[in-house]
Formats: C-alpha cells, structure tokens, sequence
C-alpha cells in the first residue's frame, strides 16, 4: 500500500512539536538539576540521583499509568489543570507533554552532569576569585565550556521523544491529530497490515536515531 503524505503528516507534525517542546522544558529543568547533582554534597543526592534514573528502568506503562491516576480531574493535579483551563489533562497534548518530559528526564540530566564533570570545579573557583559571582561565573565559564553536553542533551532527548510509545499511549491514548505520534502510527499500520506504511515510517524513525546517536558519540569524543 502507498503512503501518502497527507495521511501521516498530522502524526509526523505532532511527534515533531512534541519533541520540541519537550527538548526546550527539559533543557531548562535539566540544567539547574544537573549542575546541582555535580555540585552538591548533601546526603539526599542519591535519593535525587534514583528518582532522575527511575524512567531509564521502570516500564513505560507503569510511569503513565500513575500519570493517569494524578491527572484524574478528581487529583490535585489534573482538578487544577482543569480549573486553570477548563480541559483534563489526560488524552490531551499537554499531558503528552508532561509525561514525555519526565520519560526522557535522565536523557538530558546525564549528557549534562557528564559535561559539567569533565569541566570541573576549578574553572568557576578561578572566576570566583576574580571576582565574579557564583551565578556568573557559571553562566560565563562552565555553560560555554559545556556546550557540547547541551547539544549531547538536546539530541538524545529530543530523539527518545520521537520514539515514545508505550508512556504517549497510555496518557494520550490514539486520538487522530491531537495525540497519534509516529509510533502509534506505525502500530496502527502493522495492526491494519500496512506493512509497506510502517516500514516507511520506521525507516524514518531508525534513520533520525542513528544520527543522533552518531552526532552524540561524536560530541562525546571530542569532548574527552
């Protein structure tokens, strides 16, 4: 069977803005977490270190599924949501949006610790003692000297968001262009045996990650 474009696009569309999306709320989240993780020497760090980690080992199915359960409009989280803007947080692409952001939450937290471990501490002490503040001596000294574990970060991240399935499935569920990514997509096709469709849509998927990895292991060389 052919594939017309105008048949997947919507799909391909939305696994894009959510990728984005996800990629721009991550990097802000994953940015002060992980520097605090190099930095800090308090005793609650591995506890902080387990629940970063957690997505990396637990089934995609158990993280929405409590994901479901919090944004219930009877939980304080989905009963705000719906009072602030008057839809459910579940089946929506705003709670696509949450759950990938905490799916892929290790992803871009590691590429940066790495990075601002290979850095070091002495770089922002020899700042500090010229004068400059903690908060600008990281900004103009370990964020420039880390930017290829932002570019690390910003690529695995926004890859694992294109290949979600399991966690988007079970938060947004197969709704036609407001919550069918490519991955549902592609089981839909292989249900309906459209082979030829999920083949296509597959290649794609596999060609976006292979070069992501490739630009990340290339980073991470030239970084050591």
């Amino acid at each position: 069977m052919n594939v017309a474009l105008s048949e997947v696009w919507p799909a391909i569309s939305l696994t894009l803005r959510l990728a984005f999306f996800s990629t721009l709320i991550l990097m802000v989240i994953a940015t002060p977490l992980a520097w605090w993780l190099t930095v800090t020497r308090l005793r609650i760090r591995p506890l902080v270190e387990a629940i970063v980690t957690l997505p990396l080992v637990l089934p995609p199915t158990v993280i929405g599924f409590y994901l479901l359960v919090f944004m219930n409009p009877t939980a304080p989280l989905g009963r705000g949501w719906v009072a602030l803007t008057g839809e459910t947080l579940a089946f929506s692409f705003s709670g696509l949006l949450l759950a990938s952001v905490i799916y892929s939450l290790p992803f871009a937290v590691q590429p940066l610790r790495t990075a601002f471990q290979t850095v070091g501490l002495a770089p922002r002490e020899v700042a500090t003692t010229l004068g400059a503040s903690p908060v600008r001596a990281f900004v103009s000294v370990v964020l420039p000297l880390s930017k290829r574990g932002f570019i690390s970060a910003a690529v695995l991240s926004f890859a694992h968001t294109l290949g979600e399935f399991g966690i988007v499935l079970m938060v947004g569920g197969n709704i036609p262009g407001e919550t069918r990514v490519i991955s549902i997509e592609i089981f839909n096709r292989v249900e309906t045996l459209d082979y030829s469709g999920a083949h296509l849509l597959s290649f794609g998927l596999l060609i976006a990650s292979f070069l992501a990895l490739t630009l990340t292991y290339f980073l991470g060389r030239e970084q050591r």
